[in-house]
């Protein structure tokens, strides 16, 4: 048994469940409009532009923009989130492809899905996101 490919193997498990994690914790904040935990999942150097295509440069302006548009932004739904498909281009950096879609209350979708790339680092021992960008996927 080569106990190198193993281990390797055991640790991309690993890592693929960490970073669904991520995009789990990512759902959660949102829905929860939890700010804090929605900011727990940056580098401080992040950047990330949003589905409007504001981009937000480092931790102090995603927490700016985050701290004015994620209270009451789940007032009249939710969103939810599902992983795609993970690229690692390193061993510790992925770039993570995920769907969204904003919900009614009654969870129907509203229409209005998008389509997220994330580029996590993987920095003692945790993925953290990166370089980001939210996408609204238009219709067919």
């Amino acid at each position: 048994m080569n106990t190198t490919t193993t281990t390797s193997q055991q640790d991309v498990r690993a890592d693929l469940e960490a970073i669904e994690q991520v995009i789990a914790t990512l759902e959660h904040a949102q829905v929860n409009e939890d700010v804090e935990e929605f900011l727990g999942l940056f580098r401080a150097d992040a950047i990330w532009t949003t589905a409007h295509g504001k981009l937000l440069t480092g931790l102090d302006e995603i927490a700016a923009f985050t701290r004015r548009t994620l209270p009451g932004a789940m007032t009249d739904g939710s969103v939810s989130y599902e992983l795609v498909d993970v690229l690692f281009i390193r061993p510790d950096v992925a770039a993570v492809k995920a769907r969204g879609q904003y919900l009614t209350l009654d969870g129907e979708p509203t229409g209005h899905p998008t389509s997220p790339l994330y580029v996590m680092a993987k920095e003692d021992g945790r993925w953290l996101l990166t370089a980001n960008q939210n996408t609204f996927t238009l219709p067919e």
